[in-house]
């Protein structure tokens, strides 16, 4: 079956638990001995996710969010011992990683993230099925984020491609909906219903492997 013989002609790939799994507490407990901040695990993610998003959101550079984050855990460690940690919280889903290897040579795959720059450089060092991907729209750049309209509209723009052609795969609802809402062909993803994906893919004239 050639591309334009597709109902699809893009797919358009969210990062974080659909192509990798991820785990911020990692990072904090790798980082433990180096703080003097609050003890309680669920104050601390709070406390540091009001900064992260900010963060990913583009309201705040990298610098600013190390040291809002280390003011936040009270953080006595190194600046590099403290993103080394920040990085290694990830897992490739590998029936994700199997599916883009088997779609890149057909289908133009694209992401969009909420994200910022220190795991979107990483990840692409890491891990070398992100190659496979044409573009990227990541929150951290273009300062706008996922589940606002906004971002979905500079990756329509950006990255030229129709919603009503592109399936957008994201594990949050609240993206779904948005994406839903515009006009993009959706796919609700969860790591253990990944056989719903492959059936879907089917459905849409596309052959996603095992």
């Amino acid at each position: 079956m050639t591309k334009s013989s597709l109902a699809i002609d893009a797919v358009l790939f969210d990062i974080g638990n659909v192509l990798l799994r991820f785990d911020f507490s990692v990072a904090l407990r790798a980082v433990a001995a180096h703080m003097d901040g609050p003890s309680d695990p669920t104050r601390i993610l709070v406390d540091v996710e009001r900064v992260k998003v900010a963060y990913e959101d583009g309201a705040i550079d990298r610098a600013a969010f190390l040291r809002g984050v280390f003011d936040v855990l009270r953080y006595r460690g190194t600046e590099a011992d403290f993103v080394r940690a920040w990085e290694d919280i990830f897992e490739p889903n590998g029936p994700m990683v199997t599916l883009v290897e088997e779609l890149h040579a057909r289908l133009p795959l694209y992401l969009l993230s909420n994200t910022s720059d220190i795991h979107r450089d990483y990840i692409f060092r890491e891990y070398p099925f992100f190659a496979r991907f044409a573009a990227g729209i990541y929150s951290f750049e273009v300062c706008a984020s996922k589940p606002g309209r906004r971002i979905f509209e500079l990756a329509i723009e950006r990255l030229q491609i129709d919603p009503a052609r592109t399936l957008f795969i994201d594990d949050l609802l609240p993206n779904i909906e948005t994406a839903r809402a515009m006009g993009f062909v959706c796919h609700h993803y969860h790591h253990e219903r990944h056989a719903a994906l492959l059936e879907q893919l089917r459905s849409l004239g596309i052959d996603g492997g095992s």
